[in-house]
């Protein structure tokens, strides 16, 4: 449990900090995104990022529960799968963005969210902690 409460202190206000920034700048998001994709390197350390700390997240919190402590798993085991999915196949990353900016609903139906998964990690680590 004391690796839940850590890892939710840690990942709930990163969630909440990130959705909020994205949310209330949009077409930043949009041009950071386009950069992004035009830069091979950016793509693969983006991918070596997201696979390490999925990586670490599972090793040192594997933990399927029903409850909330599953979500942190869940977080790792998608960081995992995006970090093998940017090496193996980097040039879908293009195709993926097209989609989010052809509909910003559904950017900000997922920002909200993570928005709300960030407040009820924050939640759960600082007030259970």
């Amino acid at each position: 449990m004391e690796n839940s409460i850590f890892l939710a202190k840690i990942i709930g206000p990163y969630c909440i900090i990130i959705a909020i920034g994205i949310l209330l700048n949009r077409e930043m998001y949009v041009k950071i995104m386009e950069d992004f994709i035009e830069n091979s390197a950016l793509i693969y350390l983006g991918g070596a990022l997201a696979l390490i700390i999925g990586l670490l997240i599972v090793l040192t919190h594997n933990v399927w529960v029903a409850g909330w402590p599953v979500i942190i798993t869940i977080f790792g085991w998608l960081g995992i799968i995006k970090g093998a999915w940017l090496f193996i196949f980097p040039g879908t990353i293009t195709k993926f963005m097209e989609v989010y900016q052809k509909k910003s609903s559904l950017l900000v139906v997922h920002l909200v969210l993570i928005l709300i998964i960030g407040l009820g990690l924050s939640v759960s680590g600082y007030l259970t902690g």
